[in-house]
Order: structure tokens, then sequence, then C-alpha cells
């Protein structure tokens, strides 16, 4: 650990693993140190003071106006653009760490689309009782209108975000799957082009690994994914957005320009003869991927919500026939469901025969009567959320909840205790943070995206998000997070 006297002389950790300077016991430590790069860069911080670091990160706060990079708060009646708030002291994953979450979402994520093949085709895992029938095929998200459909390649989750968390003693442990519309990958580039700016200096012979090629990367993966009877040529990729008032507009904007693709809504297609197309000022040309970031009841009004406007009619029809990819595909939902993700390490065994290379956070499922019982005589002493939601909302963390807040959540646990799952409170890792009262620690957890199409690769960095909120354990944008620059460094 290198010795910090200026910029970190009254940072304290508190106890926490620090995402900069690492484990407070490193010498009981199993893992290997941080290592002499990131030693470096923490001394080329500890060398500026506190009012360089302010005027650079006031700096690269008026970029992020200027550029527009927002998302959007929902509430009653009111919507709300804001920008994502960005800390400029940078998170620093080693080798060594980037290999155990390289390899873990690889192993992940192929299981993920195993499961996928088999609940719509065979349903193996169902029959062989690794996982309750019930839990698939009534789940919301599970759509009987896949079941027996071919996809290319057998991918299912072309796109993935898996939100890992460090805890106490450096391991990392997978919190939550996305694998229907994972956003914030603009972020990840947009901060990496904010601190090559804003800190050239820190850069500088310590081998940071680029994240800007995310784009090719994932054009290269969405072709790869296009039908099989797609005999040759330049095959042709949407990215398909609700329009400008869904929250991640801003990213549909910018993935549509990094790939070089069109940016289009679903009054921009049409379907003729089961398959689709896209009206240009030339007339109707042929598309044969679509990048969806819209969920699956809006997608097509004939199949599901027959009042979306924001649809195509007969998309589903020219999926099922072979004729267009979707990504990802329809359905997938069901393998994010907080209750399914439970299930993931049985899941890896069962189809790998393998034991998991990133563990899950140990999850009660409160609908198994086992689940409920413990959840409901240590209610205060566990975070329990409801499966169903997203963004943080609903979460109940039980050593800062009221006892108001238990007891009402003790009756929707009596209610309905399928709709949740309990988890223990994880001393999440902490990154030196920027704060108004100088460097302070703060809660951080990591999202790593994924692109599959005939293999999968994982973006070198992810999206570290941070509690801005002193103590804080909820790192969520909509909650008000923020994020920071993720930093791989080379072998």
């Amino acid at each position: 650990m290198p010795s910090l006297s200026k910029l970190f002389a009254h940072y304290d950790p508190n106890g926490y693993y620090c995402e900069l300077l690492g484990s407070p016991n490193a010498q009981k430590s199993h893992l290997p140190g941080r290592g002499p790069r990131t030693d470096e860069i923490a001394r080329r911080l500890d060398k500026m003071n506190l009012k360089t670091l302010r005027r650079r990160a006031l700096s690269a706060e008026k970029e992020l106006f200027n550029l527009g990079i927002t998302f959007t708060v929902y509430s009653e009646n009111q919507s709300v653009d804001r920008i994502l708030p960005f800390d400029v002291l940078p998170r620093i994953l080693t080798p060594q760490d980037w290999s155990v979450i390289e390899r873990g979402v690889r192993q992940r994520l192929r299981v993920l689309n195993m499961f996928l093949h088999d609940i719509y085709h065979d349903q193996r895992i169902i029959k062989d009782k690794i996982i309750p029938a019930e839990l698939v095929l009534a789940n919301a998200n599970f759509r009987p209108e896949m079941v027996g459909v071919d996809v290319a390649c057998d991918t299912y989750v072309h796109i993935c975000g898996i939100d890992i968390v460090r805890d106490a003693a450096g391991r990392f442990k997978v919190l939550e799957d996305n694998t229907r519309v994972p956003s914030g990958v603009s972020y990840v580039i947009e901060n990496r082009h904010l601190m090559l700016r804003a800190f050239p200096d820190l850069f500088e012979g310590v081998g940071v690994r680029p994240v800007s090629d995310y784009g090719l990367r994932l054009h290269r993966a969405l072709s790869e994914a296009a039908p099989a009877r797609h005999g040759g040529g330049e095959v042709s990729i949407v990215l398909m957005s609700p329009g400008i008032y869904n929250s991640a507009y801003f990213e549909h904007v910018f993935l549509a320009r990094e790939m070089g693709v069109p940016l289009v809504e679903g009054r921009d297609l049409v379907v003729d003869d089961d398959t689709v197309f896209m009206k240009t000022a030339n007339g109707l040309e042929r598309v044969d991927v679509i990048y969806r970031r819209i969920g699956d009841d809006f997608i097509d009004p004939e199949v599901f919500n027959p009042a979306s406007m924001l649809g195509v009619p007969g998309l589903m029809r020219a999926y099922r026939a072979g004729r267009v990819t979707l990504a990802n595909a329809v359905g997938t939902g069901v393998a994010d469901d907080k209750a399914v993700y439970a299930y993931m390490p049985r899941m890896i065994r069962y189809y790998l025969d393998e034991d998991p290379i990133l563990d899950n956070v140990h999850t009660h499922i409160c609908r198994e009567a086992e689940g409920l019982a413990y959840t409901l005589d240590h209610i205060d002493e566990l975070v329990v959320k409801p499966v169903g939601e997203a963004g943080g909302y609903g979460v109940l963390i039980g050593p800062n909840a009221s006892k108001a807040e238990i007891a009402q959540r003790r009756a929707e646990l009596k209610a309905d205790p399928a709709n949740y799952i309990a988890q223990p409170v994880i001393d999440l890792s902490v990154c030196p943070t920027l704060c108004d009262g100088g460097i302070e620690p703060r809660h951080v957890d990591l999202r790593p995206f994924a692109v599959t199409g005939k293999d999968t690769w994982v973006l070198p960095g992810g999206l570290t998000r941070v509690a801005l909120t002193k103590g804080s354990l909820i790192v969520n944008s909509s909650q008000g997070g923020g994020s920071k620059d993720t930093w791989v460094l080379e072998q």
C-alpha cells in the first residue's frame, strides 16, 4: 500500500474493502495486493490538491451538461431529465480482479442462454426438478409465444449487464442479472472520454484497457446473429427505441451512432410477407436485425398489448418465421427474474457441471415456506426486494428501516410472499469519492456489459455506480447515485 499524505491524508475507508487501497486486513487477505500500477495511480492522485481536483471536476460536469448526457426520472405525473452525477476519482480493477469477473460473466451468460433455450424447447431443467415449474411457466416474463421458436446461434441474450458487488473480504458476488434491456454502457464510454480529457496525466504509462470499441463489437455480434438464411452482403441492423420520452433515450441515440445504424421507432418499420422493412426516402429497405430497446409487451400489438402504439404489427410473425433477429430475444425476462436468479448456482452445475466462478449473494426465496419464515424472523437484518421491481424501488434495508416500514413489509410478505426475496446486508466495497467535505469513502457496485453473437465478449470496464449519500447502499441513478470511470489494468 502506498504512503499517501496529501489528497488522501484524511481518507479513511472505515474498515470497508477499498477499490483503490485494498483490504484493511491485507495481511490476512487471501487476495493479491492491488499491485504496483494501482499504487502508482494512487500516488499520482495524491499529489493533486483539493482545489485542482475540484476545478477539473467542474470542467467535466460542464461537459456533461453541454453533451446532454441525461437520464429521465419518473414520479407521479412527472418526468425530470437529470445529468448523471459523475465522480472523477476512478475505480481500479487489477488484471486479477478482471480475470475473475470476465470468466464469471462468460460462464453465467452461457448458462442463461442454455436455460432460455431449454425452457422454450424441452424444459429438461423443469422435468429434472432443478427449478420449480411454476417459477418459470407462471412467470409473467415467460412468453408461451416463444415455445419451439429457434433463434440464430441459440443466442437469446445478445446484450447482458450483470450487477456485481465486492464484499468485506474482497470477494465478488452477483447481485442481479439484467437480460432484457440493460442500460448504462453509454456512460461507461462517455466517462472514459471525460477522464481522458480532464486527467491525461493520470493515464500515462499505467496501461488502462480501452472501452471505445464497444459499438464495433456490438455491431459484429449482432451481424453474426442475423437470420441464417441471410445469403451474403451487408447485414441491415437498426436500433428500435420507444422514442424521446424513454428514460434511456440518450443511450439509444448514442448506441445507434456508435454502431453506425439507423435509430428507428415502431412507426418507421413495417412487416410485409413476414419480412421486416424500414421506411426510407428511397422506399422500403429490408431489416435483418433489430436491437430493440422496448419491452416485450409493446413490441407487437397483434400478439401482446393490443393498445401499443410503439411496436410493429406482425413483427412476431416475421420473428417466428426466422426472417428477422430481435436482440434481446422475446421472453428473456424470465431469466433475470430475482427469484429465478436464486437458482443460478444450481443451473450452472446442471448445465455445465462446473462450480460458479462468481457466487450469488445468498438469497432467501419467500415463495418457499422456509425462506418466508426466515425472512419474517430476521426482517430487521435483511434486504427485502420485490422480484418485479428495478432501479432500487421497493427495496427495504432492514437495519435502516423504521418500525412502521418493517411492519408494512411484514404485511406485504404475508399477503404475497412470492413477490419477494431477501438477502443479507453486504458490506459493499468503497471508493474514494470527491465530496463537499473532501475525499470520503462511498459504496459502489459494478455492471460489466457482455455482448454475444457466435461467442461472448466482455467490455473491459463496466459501469461503476456510486452511492453519493454517506453510508447509503443504494447506488441506483434513479435513487440519487452517480457513476465513476472503471479502469481495468493491462496484464
